[in-house]
């Protein structure tokens, strides 16, 4: 089988002079391409150059690049220009992570709105997929990503912890949606078990998002605590378990997918 994960933060300090074994386990457990996610201006670059330094070949390592929505308070003058030369590289596949986050508001509310509208601008300039977050904002996201809809190639809500009403009205804009070891969490993630069913092939792709999200149930579990690429291989089991597919069907699909939205070459 072979696996996409679609949103790993491997720029996160918990990785440091580490980056090598865990790719190798990642690669060791089937996850044969990685998307590094971006979260600020210095981080995207950073990820764009961790991408260049860990993937000879130029087939496995991709990167985004944008503002998550607890930094948008640091968008000043000059970060649109800083990402859009970002974006302009080949191995950048998508603008983001940018987004709404109405939960911690680490970021005033209203500037978070204008820089998901720059993001979203940029985007529709450049033709490129958004990898959004969103939580406890489902209806102001939807509101602002709707007047861009039209003119944007894709979009994908990473890490969907959200109920069935904010589901359908995503899948009704027709945006992907990105399952993480948030689903195994017996704790808050039960709700996900029936509504992973509804997500429809071709719109479901799958995500660590690590160092976060460790899955809970993982066995054994690591001692350090530390979620890795390899491990998306317990969200994959969790995922299809639920939707009543095959591990083989639902790795064949999401991958698919993942390929299709970020534009990745392929893996022989």
């Amino acid at each position: 089988m072979q696996l996409i994960d679609i949103g790993v933060n491997l720029t996160n300090p918990s990785f440091a002079e580490k980056h090598r074994t865990v790719l190798d386990r990642a690669y060791a457990a089937g996850v044969c391409q990685l998307v590094l996610t971006g979260t600020s201006v210095e981080d995207s670059e950073q990820a764009l150059e961790l991408s260049r330094q860990l993937d000879e070949s130029g087939r496995q390592l991709f990167s985004t690049a944008g503002i998550h929505p607890h930094c948008a308070s640091d968008w000043n003058a000059d970060s649109a220009q800083r990402l859009r030369s970002l974006l302009k590289e080949s191995s950048v596949k998508a603008v983001g992570e940018c987004g709404l986050d109405f939960n911690r508001d680490f970021s005033p509310r209203p500037q978070q709105e204008k820089v998901l509208e720059e993001h979203l601008a940029l985007a529709v300039e450049l033709q490129l997929p958004v990898f959004l977050h969103e939580r406890d904002a489902s209806q102001r996201l939807l509101e602002i990503v709707r007047d861009f809809r039209d003119r944007l190639p894709a979009a994908v809500v990473h890490c969907f912890t959200g109920e069935q009403r904010a589901l359908f009205n995503y899948l009704d804009l027709d945006l992907h949606i990105g399952i993480t070891g948030w689903i195994c969490d017996e704790r808050r993630g039960t709700h996900l078990h029936p509504l992973v069913r509804e997500i429809p092939r071709g719109r479901l792709m799958l995500e660590s998002d690590a160092p976060y999200l460790l899955p809970r149930s993982l066995r054994p579990k690591p001692k350090n605590g530390r979620n890795e690429p390899a491990y998306l291989t317990e969200v994959l089991r969790e995922v299809a378990l639920h939707r009543g597919e095959s591990q083989e069907e639902l790795a064949a699909h999401s991958t698919a997918s993942a390929r299709a939205f970020f534009d990745l070459p392929g893996i022989a």
